[in-house]
């Protein structure tokens, strides 16, 4: 944990996080990987105790803290096996759009209500055409005088089954060629005539995580929603974040990796084989050598990137490779640690099971790992 927050103001915002997820979140986790979402009513409760919004200015009802708060929730959200209970994409993902890009009187109007849970959010950007490639989009916004008409389908949205408010990445400018044609219009669910909610996808893993397709049709959204005020933004602004979703998602693989080493590491004390129990055997403590190292370094290099984000000094290409190093190495680790388990490593029963069909997710979103590696190799 980097010096540079305060260890103890940290360690009582980690006993409240914990203490919740343990009494209100694991009891019935399994309950909503069921039934495919979590309660609405734990969004109020999460935000009851302030961790909505952690790091969101004080001003507009958020904690005022920063990213290491953040990174609190994703270590704990990871020691319980649920990171379907996904805070992080309303906190650090969701949350910056409206802090940095918003007039005030929409962070007036939304950001509050997204810190008491009263407004779950999401982002809508993926389309059946276009995943990484930002510049794909179809979906696009008409102006029809206080109104846009918006046309287009979304796809694997998180959240899209359940949010109220959508961030919604479109074309306001169908003739322009380039960037500058796109702009992020905020979509309240309850009051959008022409939109409507498709299925909810059936995951690999994170299903209490709601996933689902989402389609406008000639649905009308105030022009006083369109994020910032000015059209032909949205490209810069959706760019301008990504550092940040990618450090997110290299700190979500890295606390996935930690929780899943613990599990196993208890697992081959207790386990026996041939009359041994699995720590004595040579290769469990080889593999268990290398994946503790592994994990080691991954942390020391994630937290770099955390002072570089907090300091704004954190570029996109050492973002992309936080992303695309803290992945591929949660996905190599938990997969020995499935092996570990032997039998009992495919049984969902086992944390390490979920974690991971949970996991595999990170190597695709916020950019698939093949767009980490070119975007790295631009600068080379």
């Amino acid at each position: 944990m980097s010096a540079r927050r305060d260890k103890s103001e940290l360690d009582l915002f980690r006993a409240s996080v914990r203490r919740f997820l343990v009494e209100q979140v694991a009891p019935n986790a399994a309950e909503w990987r069921t039934r495919g979402y979590i309660d609405r009513d734990l969004w109020r409760k999460a935000g009851a105790l302030g961790l909505l919004c952690a790091s969101a200015p004080v001003e507009y009802g958020g904690g005022g803290g920063d990213f290491w708060h953040e990174t609190v929730l994703i270590e704990e959200l990871a020691s319980i096996g649920f990171p379907d209970f996904s805070i992080p994409l309303q906190n650090v993902i969701l949350a910056p759009y409206y802090i940095q890009y918003a007039t005030e009187e929409q962070k007036q109007r939304w950001l509050p209500r997204m810190a008491t849970g009263d407004l779950v959010a999401a982002l809508a950007m993926s389309e059946p055409g276009a995943g990484s490639d930002v510049r794909a989009i179809k979906t696009h916004a008409r102006r029809d005088g206080d109104h846009y008409i918006v046309n287009g389908q979304k796809t694997f949205i998180t959240h899209g089954h359940t949010a109220d408010l959508i961030c919604l990445a479109v074309k306001t400018d169908v003739a322009e060629a380039g960037v500058g044609g796109f702009s992020l219009l905020i979509v309240e669910t309850q009051k959008t005539p022409g939109f409507s909610r498709g299925r909810r996808l059936d995951k690999v893993g994170l299903k209490a995580q709601d996933t689902a397709e989402l389609f406008f049709e000639d649905a009308r959204v105030p022009v006083a929603n369109l994020l910032g005020g000015v059209e032909g933004r949205g490209f810069y602004q959706l760019m301008e974040q990504l550092a940040k979703e990618r450090i997110n998602i290299a700190m979500q693989a890295l606390a996935l990796t930690e929780a899943a080493l613990a599990e196993t590491v208890a697992y081959v004390k207790e386990r026996k084989v041939f009359g041994k129990k699995l720590i004595e055997f040579q290769n469990t403590r080889m593999v268990l050598a290398e994946a503790k190292t592994a994990a080691a370094v991954t942390r020391t290099f994630v937290e770099s990137c955390i002072d570089k984000l907090i300091q704004g000094t954190l570029d996109q290409e050492t973002a992309a490779m936080a992303k695309w190093w803290a992945t591929e190495k949660q996905c190599e680790i938990i997969d020995n640690c499935v092996q570990l388990h032997g039998g009992y490593g495919y049984m969902l029963e086992y944390p390490v099971a979920r974690m991971w069909t949970d996991g595999r997710i990170q190597k695709i979103w916020g950019g698939s790992n093949e767009v980490m590696k070119d975007l790295i190799a631009r600068k080379l």
